[in-house]
């Protein structure tokens, strides 16, 4: 007999972070430090005792209108077969189709989303990866949370050892200074410290013009960058199509875009060499595989933004080598830690995403609805 959804509990849950973070955005006025993220979690029960988590974030607002968005939609799942996961996408994108389907409206759908097929793998016994068709057991990845601006290049030198020591593969940090001069030495400052052979990337955050794009990108060429993250305005779809034509050094976006639809514009006008979609942000795991599979067809590297215990999943079932980013950002919200060594993040054994919700999780969690409903 088929099974069916017989409840779902939402929870908006609020992370602290340790320090406030600053990237180029905050340097340039456009947005205040980051102190704290909004989570969406979404747990999904069936009748025959499947359970399933997922999770959906926002940075600095929107984590109230993810929650009330969910909380309106998830009811028309009760008693729906839990395995359809494709056709309750659309279902629940139906549900809120007048706030469109994209942003906050998605983001929200996202989480549940994802609960749905780590109810499906647990369901099946295996790693979401290996549900999905896995191409490897581990992914490269490299660190972001050393990189920030608001740290000194001698705390920045001192973050990358420490990953690096950790087994992290790769170094990323933060670029965008108003004053290029200052970019260009710490760039130097990092390449010179960890040395030729270790991946170094960069991430402007949007804040450059074009005309400085390019100047800074040709003179970044130097220090041997694996990509240039998010030069230019993230919708500015020409202006990284030029960079990609002219630069040597591989132009990489895609984290703020909130649909399939506006990544396929990158895809579609080359302007990425690299794509870096959010699951979370774009609607899911559902949303993530059709994105793939359109990067996969133009032979992109995949490197997924954020949420890494969702991303070493997908990318681990991408058929091209692809990259995950690395953030302990997440740790206090889940009981797991994923292995990481020799410069990879290794798929464990257990079923589904692997995680289970943490005590301090529960202690986080702001607004709750626990929506429940007969099964046919």
């Amino acid at each position: 007999m088929t099974d069916r959804i017989s409840g779902i509990s939402l929870s908006s849950v609020t992370l602290p972070l340790k320090t406030a973070i600053s990237d180029a955005k905050v340097l340039t006025g456009r947005q205040r430090p980051m102190t704290e993220i909004a989570f969406l979690f979404a747990e999904i029960h069936t009748a025959d005792g499947h359970e399933g988590v997922g999770f959906s974030y926002s940075k600095r607002a929107g984590g109230p209108a993810q929650f009330a968005h969910a909380r309106e939609v998830a009811p028309t799942l009760i008693g729906e077969d839990p395995s359809d996961i494709g056709r309750l996408w659309t279902k629940l994108v139906w549900a809120g189709a007048s706030v469109g389907r994209s942003g906050a409206a998605t983001q929200a759908i996202a989480a549940i989303d994802v609960a749905l097929w780590d109810l499906k793998a647990k369901r099946a016994g295996l790693p979401l990866a290996k549900l999905l068709g896995a191409h490897r057991d581990s992914v490269r990845c490299y660190d972001t949370s050393g990189g920030f601006l608001h740290e000194p290049i001698e705390q920045i030198t001192a973050n990358a050892t420490a990953s690096l020591a950790a087994g992290i593969g790769g170094i990323k940090i933060k670029v965008g200074h108003p004053s290029p001069a200052v970019d260009l030495a710490r760039v130097r400052a990092v390449r010179e410290h960890i040395g030729d052979d270790v991946p170094l990337m960069v991430d402007a955050n949007q804040q450059w013009d074009r005309p400085t794009a390019q100047r800074v990108g040709r003179a970044l060429e130097e220090f041997g960058l694996v990509w240039i993250e998010e030069p230019l305005d993230a919708y500015d779809v020409v202006g990284h199509a030029a960079l990609a034509r002219t630069l040597d050094t591989a132009i990489a976006s895609g984290e703020m875009l909130t649909s399939v639809a506006e990544h396929y514009q990158l895809i579609e006008h080359e302007a990425v060499d690299i794509i870096q979609p959010d699951a979370p942000r774009i609607g899911g795991i559902t949303q993530f595989l059709r994105l793939a599979a359109l990067a996969e067809h133009r032979n992109l590297t995949l490197a997924p933004h954020f949420a890494m215990e969702i991303h070493v999943h997908l990318a681990a079932a991408y058929p091209h080598e692809p990259w995950v980013e690395h953030f302990d950002w997440l740790h206090p919200l889940f009981n797991e830690r994923l292995v990481i060594r020799d410069g990879r993040i290794h798929l464990s054994d257990r079923p589904g995403l692997g995680v289970t919700l943490s005590d301090q999780l529960r202690e986080w969690t702001g607004d709750r609805a626990d929506i429940q409903g007969e099964t046919p």
